[in-house]
């Protein structure tokens, strides 16, 4: 079946929804080229904070760009990463003398993008810092331990960020979005593929089946573990599960619960996974604290949903509860 996507040409794809994210949010952010740069950039006098990625994956990360989370990200092609050169030039942008820290998923192109572009940095004298995230946990025991970067770094975003406006160091900064890295966890939840909008083509096979995976890889990657189709409790209970034994979360424990949807699944499943997720969390008498649900990182219209899991602290805490503005996550 032909493909049903509203498009002009794929080949400028990624150019045209930049441009409509800048005509879309010009109070909040500037598109120029493919990096998206927030307006709060201008004045500045503190560590900023640049990631980069593939588009495709929308809101994030540009959607996550503005006052109190990143201040500029690096825009690549469709599920791919940047060229290094760009992310230099993101990285060289947001500085304001008080060095930078660079936040990178954990994927194959974007290591390799961020090794670049932090050697152009060194070389240039920039002050930099870069800190990975790959919370996916190995939920395969007999599988693959890829420690892919998901959905609960832009968590990570706003916590270092709101660290940086109080005025922190970047080695201050860096030392809380590395300890935030470490305690986290996630799983990925598919339950139908998505299409390639350049050109149709499925990640994978799995909606031609009755079955979902658990630690699939977002992009048609292997890694899961396929069973039926379960009700939301159930997979909570299998998810959550494996991410309170990874997190080694006990009675008292406060948490940060997040449950992204993956394109194609809708609120109203969001919800109910977030409630049971919730009412699991409790029963073991860990405290929810915090929290997002709905769209954060998604795969074009891939079905199904990843959950996040961080172990916090006060800190993590106090540092979550302050403002932020951007397209895709406001509060104040």
């Amino acid at each position: 079946m032909k493909m049903k996507k509203f498009i002009n040409a794929p080949e400028t794809i990624t150019d045209e929804e930049l441009t409509g994210l800048g005509l879309a949010y010009p109070d909040i952010l500037d598109v120029d080229g493919h990096l998206v740069i927030s307006r709060d950039l201008a004045h500045a006098d503190r560590v900023t904070i640049v990631t980069y990625g593939g588009s495709g994956h929308e809101p994030a990360q540009a959607g996550f760009v503005g006052r109190g989370m990143l201040d500029v990200q690096a825009v690549g092609d469709i599920f791919a990463a940047p060229n290094g050169q760009l992310v230099f030039d993101a990285m060289k942008l947001a500085d304001k003398g008080h060095g930078v820290l660079l936040l990178t998923l954990n994927y194959a192109g974007d290591q390799l993008a961020g090794k670049q572009a932090m050697k152009l940095a060194q070389k240039a004298g920039l002050n930099v810092r870069q800190v990975v995230t790959g919370e996916e946990i190995q939920y395969d025991p007999n599988g693959e331990d890829n420690k892919r970067g998901l959905a609960g770094a832009v968590a990570l975003y706003h916590i270092a960020a709101a660290a940086a406006r109080e005025g922190r160091s970047l080695d201050e900064v860096a030392e809380i979005a590395q300890r935030y890295a470490a305690s986290m966890a996630s799983v990925t939840v598919k339950s139908t593929d998505a299409t390639h909008p350049q050109n149709g083509m499925s990640f994978g096979d799995l909606g031609e089946t009755d079955l979902m995976e658990i630690g699939a890889g977002q992009h048609g990657e292997g890694g899961g573990v396929r069973v039926p189709m379960m009700s939301a409790k159930e997979t909570v209970a299998a998810v959550a599960g494996a991410l309170c034994k990874n997190l080694n979360l006990s009675a008292g424990d406060k948490a940060f619960a997040m449950i992204n949807g993956c394109g194609a699944t809708t609120m109203m499943e969001m919800l109910v996974l977030f409630k049971d997720t919730v009412e699991y969390l409790k029963a073991m008498d860990v405290e929810v604290v915090a929290s997002m649900v709905g769209e954060i990182l998604t795969v074009q219209e891939a079905g199904g949903f990843q959950m996040n899991i961080a172990k916090w602290d006060e800190e993590f805490l106090r540092l979550w509860n302050t403002p932020c503005h951007t397209p895709a996550y406001s509060k104040e």
